[in-house]
């Protein structure tokens, strides 16, 4: 009786590594044809050039403008994308695991909107992006932080009560974000503070790219191996003890993983909102709400997604439209229909 049921699994997992196989290929075609798009068109043959040889240095002719242009521009904000899409991709699956909510994300709990505040006090004050690392993480754990006190006042907590919460506290930091901004230098400061709001990959360097470039990587990874605890937690904090877990302990941790991993995004690419809501969905619809399977297709599909915008900011019209305009426009219809038709079946 067993054998059919294991015949499906068998299939059921095949399936997921054909999907998984599938998204890295399309992510990899997506950059290429990211580095050879834009004002400054690249064929693609001389992209497969300057790519091969820096692997291979004798393969190929040399062409200065092209190379700076592929490894000193377009390289390092593709590879912004990738770990921003992936990083606020696996915070939201995350957060809705934590908190058993099908509407919650880095967004909509106010976090983005802590991290914004804090990454602004550090323009303000002129800080480097060691500064506004520090300052976007610290207003994060506070974001949730405060989001969490004051949704929890009872036991049992709905989801428009969590989504009211985050309301309140992304409210807050606003406010504080427009009184900084009233304050800033009008010809210095506050131009910074308006474009990096907005959210915008047009200035990442490489320099930015390597120095997240680690913490993002132990960070997913970290999700990635306990995807699977996320399972238990959204069973509830009872449900957990009884089997076995410290819902607590493990709450706070991945908590914090989720956070650090916005507030680098934060710190880098300015406030880019909707996607933990957005993708954690989607790879919902495609796999169904097992996390073993949720997280890794949430960071691929992240990472293809918010390239995929990357691409359109920078083609649809002469002058770059703020990366943040078109995620918005995408996942403020997406967050009405999740409340219109609540019976959606997320777990």
């Amino acid at each position: 009786m067993a054998k059919p049921s294991s015949s499906r699994s068998d299939l059921r997992n095949l399936n997921f590594y054909y999907l998984i196989i599938a998204l890295v290929l399309l992510n990899i075609i997506l950059i290429l044809i990211s580095i050879s798009i834009g004002r400054f068109r690249i064929p693609f043959s001389r992209v497969l050039s300057s790519l091969i040889s820096k692997i291979i240095p004798s393969f190929g002719t040399p062409n200065t403008t092209f190379d700076t242009v592929i490894f000193t521009i377009r390289l390092p904000r593709i590879i912004a994308a990738l770990l921003i899409g992936a990083s606020l991709s696996a915070s939201g699956a995350s957060y809705q695991g934590i908190f058993n909510n099908p509407l919650v994300d880095p967004y909509i709990l106010g976090l983005s909107a802590g991290a914004g505040f804090g990454a602004s006090i550090a323009i303000l004050l002129g800080g480097n992006y060691l500064l506004i690392g520090a300052f976007a993480f610290g207003f994060s754990l506070l974001a949730v932080f405060l989001t969490t006190v004051i949704a929890h006042p009872q036991k049992n907590v709905s989801t428009v009560t969590m989504v009211l919460s985050g309301f309140i506290v992304s409210s807050l930091f606003t406010s504080l974000i427009s009184f900084i901004k009233y304050y800033a230098d009008p010809y210095t400061k506050l131009p910074s503070i308006v474009y990096w709001l907005m959210g915008s990959l047009a200035q990442v360097s490489m320099k930015e790219v390597l120095l997240i470039l680690p913490f993002v990587l132990i960070s997913l990874v970290a999700l990635y191996l306990l995807r699977w605890k996320l399972n238990i937690l959204s069973l509830g904090l009872e449900e957990a003890k009884l089997l076995g877990e410290n819902p607590n302990i493990l709450r706070n941790i991945i908590i914090g993983i989720a956070t650090l991993l916005t507030s680098l995004s934060v710190s880098v690419s300015g406030i880019i909102g909707w996607v933990g809501l957005v993708i954690p969905h989607l790879g919902r619809m495609i796999v169904g709400p097992d996390y073993r399977k949720l997280i890794p297709t949430s960071i691929l599909l992240g990472s293809f997604y918010l390239l995929l915008m990357d691409d359109l900011s920078r083609v649809i019209s002469a002058s770059e439209v703020p990366i943040g305009i078109f995620t918005a426009l995408i996942g403020a219809p997406f967050f009405i229909y999740l409340m219109k038709f609540s019976k959606y079946k997320w777990s």
